[in-house]
C-alpha cells in the first residue's frame, strides 16, 4: 500500500479574522499556527517518509518546513506542487466572510448549500472567465493522485495543504461528490491517513480522518454557528474472535481482556465530553464497552437499538477465512472487491444492514432533536459503522471497505443544523488513545 499522509496548515492570521483565504499569499501563520505545526511534527517524527509535498502558498509552505524539522529522518526534502494550491475564490479572497455573506447573499448561500454549484465570473487578462472554484478545485486534487500516485507506489508520502484541497484530495480519492464539499472537515495542523492499493480509481482506504489530539484537542472543535448536536460512533472492543481473525457477525461474542482494555481507554479519552445520550446495538460486546465508557458518564440512561447489530454472516459466523474459502470458493474475493452484490448464505446483504442501520441512525437523530441533546454515543460493530460511514457521506454500500474502524475507536459526526441538514463528517477511527501514535494499530480482525 501507498500511505498518504495529509495535514493542514497551522492557524492563520486570516484564519483568525475570519476572512476568505483562497489563493491568497497575505495570511501568516500565527504563534500557535507555529507551536501546532511543530506538535504536528512531533506526532509524525518517527515516521520515514519518500516525499514531501506542500502548496506554495506561504501559510502551508512555512508548516511543512516546521514539520520536516521535527523529523527523526529528514532525507525527504519539501516539493512545492501547485496542484495543492487552495480553492480559487477570486472575488471573495481577503473579504470577512460576514461581508461576503452580506454582500453576495445568493452566491454565499449556494457555496453553504450546493457549492459545486458556485460559479464567478472574472475578468483577467485573458478577458471574461467563468470560474466553478470546486469544480475546478476537485479537477486539480484529481491531477495530483494521477501524478503523485504512480511515482510513490509502496511508499509514504507526506502532504501539507489546505482546508479546501486537503477535501478535495480526500474525496476524489473516496469518490465523494463536489456536492459533498463541506461533508468533511480540516481542522488546523490536523493529521489524515490514507492508504492506496495502487492509483486512483484502485482500492483505497481511510484510515483516519482529523486527528487533533496531538494538539491537545480531543475532538475537533464546533464549526462556527453549530446549532444541532454531535454523535460519536464507536467501534466495540476487541473479542477473542476478532483476534483469531474469526467471522463472528450475529454470534454474540463477549469482550476479550483487551477489548475491555481498549473500552476503558475510550472512557478515558471521552471523559471530559460532556455527554448526554447513548445508544448501543443490543449485542454483548457493544454493549459491555458502552457500559464501561459510561462509568465516566453514570447519569446517562443506555438505550439499545436491534438496527445497530453487526451483520449477519449466516454460515460463515464461527468460521475462518480459510474454512469459508474452502466452502464457498471465491466468495471471500467478491466480499472483499464487490461487497454489495454479496449475499451471506442463510445471512444478509449490505443492503439489508444499510436498511436497518440507517433507520436506526435516523431515530437516535429524532430523538436527538426531540430532546434536545447536544452529544450522544453510538456503540457498535465494524459492518454496521462501515455502512453508517457511507450513508452519511453520500456514498453507495460499495463502498464499504473505503474505510477502517479499529476496535475502541472514535468517529465525529456533527449535525450542525440538525436532523434535517447536512451531517458533517469531523474526524473517523480516532486510536491514539489506545496507541498513543497517529497510525491505528489495533488488530481489527475479521468482521
Amino acid at each position: 500500500m501507498t500511505r498518504v499522509i495529509i495535514v493542514r496548515h497551522g492557524q492563520s492570521t486570516y484564519n483568525i479574522e475570519r476572512r476568505i483565504q483562497g489563493r491568497t499569499d497575505a495570511s501568516t501563520l500565527t504563534d500557535k499556527g507555529r507551536s501546532d505545526a511543530g506538535k504536528a511534527g512531533q506526532a509524525l517524527s518517527n515516521i520515514a517518509f519518500k516525499a514531501i509535498y506542500s502548496s506554495p502558498l506561504n501559510r502551508a509552505k512555512t508548516t511543512a518546513e516546521i514539520i520536516r524539522g521535527e523529523l527523526v529522518e529528514k532525507s525527504a526534502e519539501i516539493q512545492v506542487s501547485e496542484q495543492l494550491v487552495e480553492v480559487d475564490l477570486p472575488l471573495w479572497a481577503g473579504m470577512l466572510s460576514a461581508d461576503v455573506k452580506e454582500k453576495f447573499p445568493d452566491d454565499y448561500s449556494i457555496w453553504k448549500q450546493r457549492p459545486h454549484e458556485l460559479r464567478m465570473i472574472v475578468n483577467d487578462a485573458q478577458g471574461t472567465q467563468e470560474l466553478f472554484p470546486v469544480l475546478a478545485l476537485y479537477e486539480q486534487a484529481k491531477q495530483f493522485w494521477q501524478e503523485i500516485l504512480s511515482r510513490h507506489q509502496g511508499e509514504t508520502i507526506l502532504i501539507v495543504g489546505h482546508n479546501g484541497i486537503n477535501r478535495a484530495l480526500i474525496s476524489t480519492a473516496l469518490g465523494i461528490p463536489p456536492s459533498g464539499y463541506h461533508g468533511l472537515q480540516q481542522s488546523n495542523c490536523a493529521i489524515s491517513v490514507l492508504n492506496f492499493a495502487g492509483g486512483l480509481g484502485d482500492t483505497v482506504q481511510l484510515e483516519s480522518m482529523n486527528q487533533t489530539q496531538h494538539l491537545g484537542d480531543t475532538l475537533p472543535s464546533l464549526r462556527p454557528n453549530h446549532k444541532g448536536f454531535r454523535l460519536l460512533l464507536v467501534r466495540h472492543g476487541e473479542t477473542e474472535w476478532n483476534r483469531q481473525g474469526k467471522f463472528q457477525g450475529q454470534i454474540d461474542v463477549p469482550l476479550n481482556d483487551n477489548g475491555r482494555s481498549q473500552a476503558g481507554k475510550a472512557g478515558e479519552f471521552l471523559q471530559d465530553v460532556a455527554l448526554d445520550f447513548a445508544f448501543s446495538s443490543t449485542m454483548a460486546r457493544p454493549k459491555e464497552t458502552a457500559e464501561i465508557i459510561l462509568q465516566k458518564h453514570p447519569h446517562i440512561k443506555l438505550e439499545l437499538l436491534d438496527g445497530l447489530r453487526e451483520i449477519s454472516h449466516g454460515l460463515w459466523e464461527g468460521k475462518f477465512e480459510s474454512e469459508i474459502e474452502q466452502e464457498f470458493p471465491g466468495e471471500l474475493e467478491r466480499w472483499r472487491t464487490v461487497p454489495a452484490q454479496v449475499q451471506m448464505p442463510e445471512g444478509e446483504n449490505l443492503q439489508q444492514v444499510w436498511e436497518r442501520s440507517v433507520a436506526a441512525w435516523q431515530s437516535i437523530l429524532q430523538s436527538a432533536e426531540v430532546n434536545q441533546r447536544q452529544i450522544g454515543l453510538v456503540v457498535a460493530h465494524d459492518a454496521t459503522n462501515k455502512t453508517l460511514l457511507c450513508h452519511i457521506l453520500g456514498l453507495s454500500p460499495e463502498n464499504f471497505w473505503n474505510f477502517r474502524q479499529g476496535n475502541g475507536a472514535v468517529s465525529v459526526i456533527d449535525y450542525p443544523l440538525g436532523a434535517s441538514g447536512l451531517p458533517v463528517l469531523q474526524a473517523m477511527n480516532i486510536t491514539g488513545h489506545l496507541s498513543g501514535g497517529v497510525l491505528d494499530k489495533t488488530a481489527a480482525g475479521a468482521l
